[in-house]
């Protein structure tokens, strides 16, 4: 063999042998590495329910490897999630570009260019809120959390021109923590004189139809109002590492009582769902503890 040719043959091997330590790293779980973005990916999935990828609301190209469920990072494709020290009653934070700067261009995605889910560890605690965005890219928002501890932090964003991202941040309330019991699975949630029942089944690794049904003293709830783009907003997160994961609406925005969605779990374990729903003009928010065993665990 002539020296090109021994030389082509060996960058060759060199080139597979990274990929292939490329995908054992990938598989394991670290972090991603950051990289420059891609195009526009998606968003929140709306009463159109487009696909989205696990854990966020971005579309998934099937020509890239499944990504590890949102949330687990502050970092993810170049962005990272960058918060201010926690204040008393504010938390202000900011999205740095590949560039390292705060980014100030959003896409409106299920009418807000921010959602911000902030959880405890336990996951007694659970708010959904979006701040405002001031002209120096920085991110602020009226947040008290009731019970010390750390919460965790997830920004839900689509940057204009980026991937649409879920990023992650440990939050700390001083104080003694006594972290509390999760509430045993249930398919009956009450909220105030509000019934919300959970029907459908979980199945690891697969989209799950699930449908939630509001009822007010005995009687449906036919005249929801729509929020966030949608009958309701889901989140469901899972309690061994509070992995953000894939929810999105199924069908046409209606007035209920029925809202569908499709839940994206990837493997067994313990889950806990949150649904946001609107009526005269009040948001509330149902809780629900699944189990999701080796093949499905179903709520009839």
């Amino acid at each position: 063999m002539n020296t090109p040719a021994r030389l082509a043959a060996f960058a060759t091997g060199i080139a597979v042998v990274f990929a292939a330590a490329f995908g054992v790293g990938h598989l394991a779980g670290p972090a991603p590495t950051p990289a420059p973005a891609t195009g526009h990916a998606g968003g929140h999935a709306g009463a159109d329910h487009p696909t989205a990828e696990a854990g966020g609301h971005a579309e998934h190209d099937p020509a890239t490897p499944a990504a590890v469920p949102a949330g687990l990072s502050v970092t993810d494709r170049g962005y990272t999630l960058d918060p201010d020290p926690l204040e008393a009653d504010r938390f202000a934070f900011r999205i740095l570009g590949p560039d390292g700067h705060p980014v100030t261009r959003f896409d409106t995605v299920h009418d807000k260019a921010m959602h911000l889910i902030v959880v405890r560890r336990d996951l007694s605690g659970f708010q959904h809120v979006h701040p405002q965005l001031g002209p120096d890219g920085t991110w602020r928002v009226p947040l008290r959390l009731a019970g010390a501890g750390v919460w965790r932090a997830y920004a839900d964003f689509t940057a204009t021109g980026g991937p649409a991202l879920t990023l992650g941040a440990d939050l700390h309330v001083p104080g003694d923590y006594a972290p509390a019991a999760l509430p045993a699975p249930a398919a009956v949630a009450q909220v105030e004189d509000y019934r919300v029942e959970l029907a459908g089944s979980l199945a690891p690794g697969a989209g799950s139809p699930v449908r939630l049904r509001v009822t007010r003293g005995g009687v449906p709830v036919t005249d929801l109002q729509p929020y966030l783009g949608a009958a309701g907003h889901l989140v469901a997160l899972r309690q061994a590492d509070l992995a953000y994961l894939h929810v999105h609406p199924d069908g046409p925005v209606t007035g209920g009582p029925e809202v569908p969605f499709v839940v994206e779990v990837p493997a067994a374990g313990t889950y806990r769902l949150f649904l946001d729903f609107q009526h005269r003009g009040v948001v509330r928010t149902a809780a629900f503890t699944v189990v999701v065993e080796g093949g499905a665990h179903a709520h009839n």
